[in-house]
């Protein structure tokens, strides 16, 4: 499990998560299946300059946190770093949002669980259908 140590609320998407550059950087490696630094700017380049020690600095950012993984290839002059992440998009948000909701609920408790359900006035009928089988599987072990 990686653990994202800071939260950012006021921010969207996995803004949350990263800081910009970090977000951009995940994004480019979650759909890859490794790149090394000059590849990752080269393709964040096409929208906005950067320069490579920036991108390279948030890489080995990411590294040391546990997002990404690196792997040496090739001998001397031909020898380069490819960084791959180290679980999918998928997972990450899954692992991330479970933290963030079990902390909500252990800290704020019954505040949580009523906004949830006052939340609930949006939500796809299928999501709705799973928590009604879940909530009577629980009342059914009581």
């Amino acid at each position: 499990m990686v653990n994202v140590k800071k939260i950012n609320i006021n921010e969207e998407g996995l803004n949350r998560f990263f800081g910009p550059l970090e977000a951009k950087i995940m994004n480019i490696l979650w759909l890859s299946d490794g790149m090394s630094i000059k590849d990752v700017q080269t393709i964040i380049n096409q929208d906005s300059p950067i320069s490579f020690n920036a991108v390279m600095t948030v890489m080995n950012r990411l590294l040391e946190k546990g997002h990404l993984k690196k792997t040496i290839t090739g001998k001397g002059r031909s020898r380069n770093s490819i960084y791959t992440s180290v679980q999918s998009k998928e997972q990450f948000l899954m692992e991330q949002t479970k933290v963030v909701t079990q902390g909500l609920i252990q800290e704020f408790g019954d505040l949580v669980v009523s906004h949830m359900i006052d939340a609930l006035d949006n939500t796809d009928p299928d999501l709705l259908e799973k928590l009604q089988h879940k909530l009577n599987s629980m009342k059914s072990r009581e």
